[in-house]
């Protein structure tokens, strides 16, 4: 299954297929992205349900840390390849639009 490739999703993806050695929080990739918490964390719920990421959360004691813990995602080995794909079929898709001839007259 494949999520929806809205702008958005794409952003989150880029950020995350930046690096797929290491993890990232939501606001993080938010920050990266350019995109608000609200719009990423569902974004990145999503893309988990489909398994395309993981996510653990941070093991820390808020009250030292003087933050609540972080949930740090990476993408799966297969939801890089699926990314990469979907990527790639988004770009071709917009070449193909603008490479489509103008209606018209002569």
């Amino acid at each position: 299954m494949q999520p929806k490739m809205t702008i958005a999703t794409q952003l989150v993806l880029d950020v995350l297929l930046g690096d797929l050695t290491g993890e990232r929080y939501g606001s993080e990739i938010g920050k990266e992205a350019g995109l608000p918490s609200g719009t990423v964390h569902p974004i990145l719920a999503r893309l988990e349900r489909v398994g395309w990421l993981e996510s653990r959360w941070e093991d820390i004691d808020p009250s030292v840390e003087g933050r609540p813990a972080r949930r740090y995602y990476r993408l799966t080995e297969s939801g890089a390849v699926a990314a990469r794909r979907a990527l790639s079929a988004k770009a071709r898709a917009r070449v193909g639009l603008t490479l489509r001839p103008q209606g018209g007259t002569s």
